[in-house]
């Protein structure tokens, strides 16, 4: 199952980041719009996750609500029909809400980890970021970690205000 490290935070400015992620990026940026829809399950988060070009995918994961660097365990499922699917699982769960996004990814190799950087504007709360160090098979929790830390000092945002839970979790469900 896929796991990574993730640190979320609360940023200044989209721009400024978006400068000091470029010096660290292996490509350019990506520009991803994002609506996700929750769903009320007994375990973890799930979510349908539909893109601009009508691709979507179902995730479910597991990540513990706390402001520091957290693991994360995820599956993702690519899904043909969002529609349909969005309204079977919202009559079988629930809908718990939705969020809106634009989304910049910024992809960095650092000490043998890859990292995912999204660099967030989400529509009715502000901007913020996620740092996801990706885990391979034999790499710790703590090398992740330190990875995360180390990145986030490199971009300036050792003392920025971490987030606990998700986006949705800010909105007030």
């Amino acid at each position: 199952m896929p796991r990574n490290i993730e640190i979320k935070a609360r940023i200044n400015s989209v721009e400024a980041l978006l400068t000091a992620a470029r010096t660290l990026a292996r490509s350019e940026p990506a520009v991803i719009e994002q609506d996700d829809t929750f769903f009320t399950v007994p375990h973890g988060r799930l979510k349908l996750r539909e893109f601009a070009d009508g691709s979507a995918e179902l995730i479910h994961y597991h990540r513990p609500d706390s402001g520091e660097a957290k693991a994360s365990d995820y599956v993702r499922v690519a899904v043909p029909d969002a529609a349909a699917l969005r309204e079977a699982l919202q009559r079988a769960c629930g809908l718990l809400g939705r969020v809106r996004k634009t989304r910049l990814l910024v992809l960095v190799d650092e000490a043998g980890f890859s990292t995912r950087i999204h660099i967030d504007r989400v529509r009715g709360l502000g901007e913020f970021m996620e740092l996801e160090v990706v885990l391979k098979p034999g790499q710790s929790d703590s090398e992740g970690t330190a990875v995360a830390q180390a990145l986030m000092s490199r971009l300036d945002l050792a003392d920025a205000p971490r987030l606990a839970g998700s986006y949705l979790d800010l909105m007030g469900r």
